[in-house]
């Protein structure tokens, strides 16, 4: 065979099915976006049956929430010392049994327990981005990063709408039971399609497992704390208690990983002068349009029309308008990947600031009409999916191939953190100013969250100049890396 079919050959060999291998990731992310956003309609049917307020009936999203954060930073980083693969099917495979658990308790408790289980999918998106950069030919990578990250707008719209939708059809168990029929079918994909995945030596020198009984409260304090803030108040004892704590367990947690030769999570990835911004970055946007884009569209929108701020659309309609701004950030995003693979994902990240940006404005300007508000969500949605997209790619360029899962899960956990900074700014934001006698939000409460949301673009625009373009550090194919193996899957 000449040297030019054996080269055929070998790409053939190691790069099969390129379709199969992205509808895979792409059905494995769905699953563990949509198990995320398809509680929050079910709240209110929580309440009605098991007779408890919006605060019990909420730990269904918070236990979710906590472990999901924590999830995706150690599972990250088992796939990868143990296989991407061998761990995404494990956290589908949890979370199946976290729909079984919510499904057939029948008690609020069991729903929480369940929800919590489910929580482990948390770790699909850093899992299924290290699959893309580890499976895929090095100039798919950043395509493929943004389609992923991008379809993340697309199941959490969805994520809504079936669950509306299987609401009028029967109950909140019917969530659970298309929950868990995904989670099965995502699992099997995964198992049965996609090869195995390396391992890499570090593996086998043993497993920080301090800094991952640590990490987790940690993380579960300071989230539990700000999640709360806007029902006990932002300095509230008991939320500086939870945040105060999480933060000296954290701190105690950074001086362990930093002191053992193979941490759980390797803080030493932030030395690098892109990973450290990126983070930066992830944190500042996070508290402004990344949070706010899920925040004030659906309160402008299905408000009254009687209301400084309100649109009256009805719920149905709201969930259209949603879902098709949804849509449109999960076509846009291979166009994301296409201008990070040519220019770089710092340019990426920089038009979606800017655009974020004067969406933002021009809801401060605009006046409060359907079709300018619509337009200016769309915007919005073009600028926050350029954003979105953009730090997965950042991470890709920052860190070695072995340490890809885990650098997307501190980027998830990062962006997990600050998003619930955020909802409680902007939540105390809107409540800073409204119609006397109600609690109805003023237009002026409104603009207060619109000037929140442009500095925290300013701030994130500054630092993102910063961020210095270099090439990837690693290339995107395992063979490329000595450090790795495939011992199994």
């Amino acid at each position: 065979m000449t040297r030019s079919g054996q080269q055929a050959t070998q790409r053939a060999t190691r790069f099969p099915g390129y379709a199969k291998i992205v509808s895979v990731l792409l059905v494995a992310e769905f699953v563990g976006t949509f198990e995320s956003a398809m509680i929050f309609i079910a709240l209110p049917n929580l309440m009605h049956d098991f007779n408890v307020d919006a605060a019990a009936a909420g730990w269904a999203v918070t236990a979710f929430l906590l472990v999901a954060a924590a999830s995706a930073a150690i599972c990250g980083r088992l796939g990868d010392i143990y296989g991407r693969k061998k761990l995404l099917v494990i956290v589908l495979s949890i979370s199946v049994l976290g729909s079984i658990i919510s499904f057939s308790f029948g008690t609020l408790g069991g729903v929480i327990l369940g929800r919590a289980l489910q929580g482990a999918a948390g770790a699909t998106l850093p899992l299924c981005l290290g699959l893309a950069r580890q499976e895929l030919p090095k100039a798919k990578v950043p395509h493929v990063i943004a389609l992923i990250a991008g379809s993340s707008f697309l199941a959490g719209a969805g994520g809504n709408l079936i669950a509306g939708v299987l609401l009028q059809m029967g109950n909140w168990r019917s969530l659970f039971i298309v929950s868990g029929i995904m989670g099965i079918i995502a699992a099997l994909l995964v198992a049965f399609l996609l090869k195995p995945s390396p391992t890499t030596r570090t593996g086998a020198r043993g497993i920080d497992y301090i800094g991952g009984l640590l990490f987790a409260p940690a993380v579960g304090l300071v989230l539990y704390g700000l999640t709360n803030a806007g029902v006990w108040g932002l300095l509230d004892g008991k939320t500086l208690a939870f945040v105060l704590g999480g933060l000296a367990v954290a701190a105690i947690w950074c001086w362990w990983e930093l002191r053992v030769e193979n941490p759980m999570i390797n803080l030493r990835l932030l030395q690098t002068n892109k990973m450290a911004l990126t983070q930066l970055c992830t944190a500042v946007l996070g508290i402004g349009p990344l949070v706010a884009v899920g925040i004030l569209t659906p309160i402008i929108l299905l408000s009254p029309a009687t209301d400084p701020a309100g649109l009256g659309v009805s719920p149905a309609m709201g969930g259209v308008i949603i879902f098709s701004a949804a849509t449109l950030s999960f076509i846009g995003s291979p166009f994301s990947g296409k201008v990070a693979a040519a220019v770089g994902a710092r340019r990426v990240l920089l038009i979606g600031i800017v655009i974020s940006f004067a969406g933002y404005s021009a809801m401060f300007w605009a006046d409060n009409n359907l079709l300018t508000f619509i337009i200016n969500t769309y915007v919005i949605s073009i600028g926050v999916m350029f954003s979105y997209t953009a730090f997965p790619n950042l991470v890709a360029e920052s860190v070695p191939l072995e340490n890809t899962s885990e650098g997307m899960g501190i980027n998830t956990v990062t962006r997990t953190i600050f998003m619930a900074v955020g909802a409680t700014v902007l939540t105390m934001a809107l409540a800073s100013s409204t119609v006397e006698g109600t609690m109805v939000s003023t237009e002026s409460a409104f603009n207060t969250a619109y000037i929140i949301i442009a500095a925290t673009c300013v701030v994130a625009f500054i630092l993102a100049l910063r961020i210095k373009d270099s090439p990837r550090t690693d290339a995107a194919h395992p063979q490329d890396s000595a450090q790795l193996s495939i011992p199994g899957n």
